[in-house]
């Protein structure tokens, strides 16, 4: 069974990400640091050399591993609200954490 026509679908973080082995995605935080190990159980599809498994919603006993390479923040997002002749203005801002994970192997 070779790697390099096998792909899965994941679900992390209400995102969907299609993944190979040795392919690199962004997630949103996952438990661990930088170097650990991680495994994706939410497995939506598995297509290994033109044969396809679909889960309803996900795949039962599937399972993508990876290693974080490392955590990082997005750039800012500014939220600004005001309101004209009130002198009401609100400004906030926001950086999401991502985590690089580094695909291992899809089980």
């Amino acid at each position: 069974m070779s790697d390099e026509n096998k792909y899965a679908i994941i679900r992390s973080g209400g995102q969907q990400f299609k993944v190979a082995v040795g392919s690199t995605v962004k997630v949103d935080q996952v438990d661990g640091d930088a170097g650990d190990s991680v495994t994706f159980t939410d497995v939506l599809l598995v297509s290994n050399e033109g044969s396809v498994t679909v889960g309803s919603p996900a795949i039962e006993g599937a399972s993508v591993t990876g290693t974080v390479l490392a955590i990082a923040k997005d750039p800012k997002v500014i939220a600004y609200k005001k309101k004209r002749r009130k002198g009401f203005h609100w400004k906030k801002g926001h950086r999401q954490t991502r985590v690089e994970v580094r695909i291992d192997a899809i089980n």
